[in-house]
């Protein structure tokens, strides 16, 4: 089996299902057998965008060992994260702009972590480094990666090294990129189609916490009511993923992605900690988390250091 799958994680996002379809294409342009595949179906940000740029999502899959014996993870590298049998593989590169938690190889490997808000702005310059044109429309998938990780540039995680690839991108790709990601938002914000399941694993991840297990699930919105008035049976939802899956947090956020903020219901045995851990109060089982968009930067830091 010398092809190599590349894929991001589960439940996965924009950043996650171009990453996987723009680094195997650049393996592909330097002689490497690559294959993008998938972890979970796209969300509807994600479709908008490749609508857009004229892409098919790329096939799933829930296990990878019977295909290849080597692998490469874009946008993750936490094990409970990836594919189900990832241990069984080989993991030959990872790309990616998140903490490094639970991995370990056997091998040596190419290890490519840069604190910046996005991983295509990582592959841009990976790009670059190999000598390689990016075609417009995979600098359109680009491009829609790190407007949608860096909420249109307004994220805590966007750094000036993202704003500057995003401006090139959107150059290659033939788009205003306020404009066209000003429509990409509101239509992942769309949650008309959206039942209170499907927004439970849209955009989960599960993490380790000192011993607590934690999953911590993000729904972006243009009014968090339309969440929040069915809250009583998120609730009966939420304790049910916790029972279910021995979780010791559920921690369920919706983000306004026009006023920067967000709201989030906590539950399970450490769901007690999570105010106090954000400087604000529980009522009526919601946290307000002004100011609070990104999960990778200001939810996962400090929940980690309250339930140590």
């Amino acid at each position: 089996m010398s092809k190599i799958l590349v894929f991001g994680h589960k439940n996965p996002d924009t950043d996650t299902i171009t990453s996987a379809l723009v680094y195997a294409y650049l393996k592909q342009q330097i002689g490497v057998e690559a294959e993008a595949v998938r972890l979970g179906e796209p969300n509807n940000e994600t479709a908008y965008a490749l609508e857009k740029f004229g892409f098919e999502a790329p096939r799933l899959v829930e296990k990878v060992a019977s295909e290849a014996s080597k692998v490469i993870l874009v946008d993750h590298n936490e094990r409970q994260q990836s594919a189900d049998d990832i241990t069984e593989v080989q993991i030959t590169e990872v790309i990616d702009h998140h903490r490094i938690a639970n991995f370990e190889t056997a091998d040596p490997l190419y290890y490519r972590a840069e604190p910046v808000g996005c991983t295509a702005t990582i592959l841009n310059k990976i790009f670059k480094e190999n000598d390689v044109e990016i075609p417009a429309n995979y600098a359109g998938l680009m491009l829609s990666a790190i407007i949608s990780d860096t909420l249109l540039f307004k994220s805590p995680t966007c750094t000036d090294q993202d704003v500057k690839a995003a401006k090139e991108l959107a150059e290659k790709a033939g788009v205003n990129a306020e404009e066209y990601g000003l429509a990409m938002l509101k239509a992942g914000a769309d949650l008309s189609d959206k039942s209170l399941e499907d927004l439970l694993s849209l955009d989960a991840k599960e993490f380790s916490m000192a011993e607590n297990k934690v999953v911590i699930a993000q729904v972006n919105a243009v009014d968090v009511n339309d969440v929040l008035d069915r809250q009583a049976e998120l609730e009966t939802l939420l304790h049910k993923e916790v029972e279910e899956k021995g979780l010791d947090l559920f921690f369920f956020v919706v983000t306004d992605i026009l006023n920067n903020d967000s709201v989030a219901v906590p539950v399970g045995k450490v769901a007690e900690k999570c105010a106090p851990a954000f400087g604000a109060t529980l009522e009526n089982n919601r946290v307000v988390l002004k100011g609070v968009v990104s999960r990778k930067k200001q939810i996962v830091p400090t929940l980690t250091d309250a339930l140590k």
